[in-house]
């Protein structure tokens, strides 16, 4: 079995769709109803949890038996569970489609099965078309579902020498403005912005992402974690969504509390003792460091203890990528020893 040129149209098409969808414990997911002679009946994404899957929404828009006979194109393969709402497999079997092409396996437990289902029915399947595409798509719900925690990047701005602030505790600003506005591009780009309260009282930051000096349509939800009070007047509390405390050491309590909210990826900017403690859990899943071409001196390292008694024990890192920002360089980088990342 092929796929034909209007099918990977349609595959092309379905991936646009499944980005309209909002990000959250469901993957984003667009789906296409192609006639027999290739042409688009009807289209659909989903719209978030609890309404209609991507499949169904599309077969909505369609009268009586009129995806009898025709291919459904879909981004994720359609699911074989009954949740909030039933199996997409079984109606894509019920509305008569005859032959469904999808991009990725679904890797749930639960979910996953619907190609098979769908075969045993009679219809025709095609899998990983565009594979590659979808999987950049909803890269961090396929790593959620993995580890059942969102992804963590754990981000810190030093200098040459290793030190995040001078010694009076000064580190505004440490790097420029190019590596500050790739900060803040990544920042948008994540669910949740995680700091420690010994950064709300020190520096009082907003934990909102902006482009100069206008915020990103998409802001990621703030987390503080610490027992110590955040002020009423904090500029964090004028975030504009609510605020998520975490009056724990347990990290891994927090990360598992996040997936259950549908957090996905979350960006750790704590300083150096919530990246330390990140790190020394085994939950540091890629780590930003922007060097910059200074030097401080001092005891204000970037990272504190990481659990490295000595240097055999050292944590080795693979960094995939130096990018030059202004005068300042971006290592991005991942623990050789993280499993989280492979």
């Amino acid at each position: 079995m092929t796929v034909h040129e209007a099918e990977r149209r349609a595959m092309s098409r379905a991936l646009e769709l499944a980005a309209r969808g909002p990000r959250g414990a469901n993957p984003q997911v667009g789906a296409v109803i192609l006639s027999p002679s290739g042409e688009i009946l009807a289209e659909g994404w989903h719209h978030g949890a609890g309404t209609a899957h991507a499949e169904v929404d599309a077969l909505s828009k369609l009268p009586g038996d009129a995806a009898r006979g025709a291919t459904a194109v879909v981004t994720l393969e359609p699911c074989n569970h009954t949740g909030r709402t039933g199996p997409c497999a079984l109606a894509l079997i019920d509305a008569g489609i005859a032959r469904v092409i999808y991009a990725l396996d679904d890797p749930g437990d639960v979910s996953g099965g619907g190609a098979e289902r769908l075969r045993a029915a009679g219809v025709e399947v095609e899998a990983g078309e565009q594979a590659d595409g979808v999987r950049s798509l909803i890269s961090d719900w396929l790593f959620a579902q993995r580890l059942g925690r969102p992804q963590i990047t754990v981000k810190w701005a030093q200098s040459l020498d290793g030190r995040a602030a001078a010694a009076d505790g000064t580190s505004q600003w440490i790097t420029g403005p190019s590596a500050r506005a790739d900060v803040h591009r990544r920042r948008a780009a994540a669910d949740a912005i995680i700091v420690g309260t010994g950064t709300v009282l020190a520096d009082d930051p907003a934990l909102t992402a902006r482009d100069g000096d206008s915020p990103y349509d998409h802001q990621p939800i703030p987390v503080v974690i610490g027992s110590r009070e955040t002020p009423a007047d904090a500029a964090v509390r004028r975030h504009p969504h609510d605020v998520l405390f975490y009056e724990t050491r347990d990290l891994h309590a927090v990360v598992a509390d996040l997936h259950e909210r549908g957090i996905q990826s979350a960006f750790v900017e704590g300083g150096p003792t919530l990246a330390s403690a990140f790190i020394s859990a085994g939950l540091a899943d890629r780590i930003l460091a922007y060097v910059a071409p200074v030097l401080l001196g001092g005891d204000r390292l970037a990272l504190t203890d990481i659990g490295v008694p000595t240097i055999s024990a050292a944590r080795r890192i693979v960094v995939d990528e130096w990018v030059p920002l202004g005068t300042d360089m971006l290592a991005i980088a991942r623990l050789e020893d993280n499993e989280g990342v492979r």
